[in-house]
């Protein structure tokens, strides 16, 4: 059974038809990337897997259940968690209480010290107001408040965005960590050597419709198809 499966699913903003016929698929234990330009509805797909943005037309499953018509919060209670690209850290309060802050929310909780484990810079600014974290530490922060609920499927919407390289070298560490701690992921994002590095299949879209899928292997291996879509050569991608 499939962890999370889209079908034919249309989204739309108001009027504009953003999302067209999607369909994929994010089996157990996959980290799965959804690649794209600026636009071609990444975190739209997102939005609508978590609700925050209702599909039209087709139908989202999620453990073989229909969730497409589930409310976030009851979305959110199935396991479903994201870790948004604006990060939502809660700028006031310190890195321990935004931990504590989700911990709380939640019925089944991971212990906040595992949290300090996986990301060891937190545990030194845990008295730290959010507020005051540089853009690296409030994504290792969004993400630890993501994982403190011990996610079933963790995704991720643009973690790397707006962050200098020696900063993304760093949660290219981190997120490994990650991924091998028996959480489903599916990451939309910019950065393609980051995307490639973590994940092992991959589908690309454009304008909002499916363009190509399959492993990263057989992805690495197309240099026409990442400069078609994505702009970037092999060589970029390495």
């Amino acid at each position: 059974m499939s962890v999370l499966e889209l079908e034919d699913v249309n989204a739309f903003y108001g009027n504009s038809h953003i999302l067209f016929d999607l369909d994929l698929t994010v089996e157990e234990g996959e980290v799965v990337a959804l690649l794209g330009r600026n636009g071609a509805g990444k975190t739209t797909t997102l939005r609508a897997i978590t609700g925050t943005v209702p599909r039209r037309e087709g139908r989202i499953d999620y453990r073989g259940q229909d969730i497409t018509d589930e409310s976030v919060d009851d979305i959110s209670d199935m396991g479903v968690k994201l870790v948004p690209e604006e990060r939502r850290v809660f700028p006031t309060l310190t890195v321990h209480e935004n931990l504590q802050v989700a911990r709380d929310a939640c019925e089944t909780p991971r212990e906040i010290d595992e949290m300090y484990d996986i990301f060891p810079a937190l545990s030194d600014l845990r008295g730290n107001d959010a507020r005051n974290l540089s853009g690296g530490e409030q994504q290792m922060l969004s993400v630890a408040r993501a994982l403190v609920q011990d996610p079933d499927l963790l995704l991720l919407d643009e973690p790397t965005e707006g962050l200098a390289p020696v900063i993304v070298d760093d949660l290219r560490e981190v997120f490994a960590d990650v991924v091998q701690r028996d959480v489903t992921v599916f990451i939309t994002e910019q950065n393609v050597e980051f995307a490639l590095e973590l994940s092992e299949r991959a589908y690309i879209i454009e304008k909002g419709a499916n363009a190509w899928e399959g492993s990263i292997d057989e992805l690495e291996e197309q240099e026409d198809l990442l400069d078609e879509y994505l702009s970037v050569s092999t060589a970029e991608a390495d």
